[in-house]
């Protein structure tokens, strides 16, 4: 293989790989669109049956009128030979002829705008089936792919995002050291103004037995006593 032919061959490679790139990333977009289609398909074969049903239709009242004009003519055949004139019934006869060869036609048409009609029906039904299945199918791989993609994006976010992530913990951590710090500096405060009013001195007597709290015994024992005096 020459060179030119490689790289022919490697510039049709690549363009098939670019090509069943495209497709692969608008494949649901494109499985949408070939259901839209066989939908507008489908709606179009339809109204043609609808067509070929009027058909038959018009074939069918054609039938019945030429059958009345058969039977009418029939008997204006039969009023001419009970008046003996024969050139008269064998001309109302040729009539008739006509009308059976045309009621032939028209039953030919009906038969096949019949037979038609129920191989048409059957073949919608089939589409309509698999067309909902199809519209189903879509439903569930649109579904898959809207959440395969938030949990891409998920993990793509926590990937990428780890370092901010730990920039986070690092300032919360900040924020509770500077809690912790004021908190203490507020009960070291309160400590210190207890010192301050001679309160810590007083504790420390209580803590010690020097300082008792005066108990509401002792002092209801005081009042009866000053009463009794």
């Amino acid at each position: 293989m020459s060179i030119l032919q490689k790289i022919f061959t490697a510039i049709r490679g690549g363009a098939r790989e670019i090509g069943e790139t495209i497709v692969d990333n608008n494949s649901v977009r494109i499985f949408e669109q070939e259901i839209k289609d066989a939908q507008a398909n489908l709606d179009r074969a339809k109204r043609d049956l609808t067509d070929v049903i009027a058909k038959e239709m018009q074939a069918g009242r054609a039938i019945e009128k030429l059958r009345a004009d058969i039977t009418k003519h029939e008997h204006y055949v039969s009023q001419a030979l009970d008046q003996g004139n024969e050139d008269l019934a064998t001309e109302i006869a040729e009539k008739i002829a006509e009308f059976e060869s045309e009621l032939g036609i028209q039953q030919k048409a009906k038969d096949n705008f019949s037979s038609h009609t129920e191989r048409l029906k059957a073949m919608i039904k089939k589409t309509s089936k698999a067309l909902l299945d199809m519209q189903r199918q879509l439903t569930m791989v649109k579904t898959t792919e809207s959440v395969q993609k938030a949990t891409a994006a998920i993990t793509h976010n926590y990937t990428s995002g780890s370092s901010k992530l730990l920039t986070a913990k690092e300032s919360l951590d900040r924020i509770k050291q500077r809690q912790e710090h004021l908190e203490d500096r507020l009960v070291a405060g309160e400590a210190l103004q207890d010192e301050f009013d001679g309160k810590d001195l007083e504790n420390k007597m209580r803590s010690a037995g020097i300082l008792e709290d005066s108990k509401a015994n002792d002092v209801l024992a005081r009042i009866k006593a000053k009463k009794q005096a």
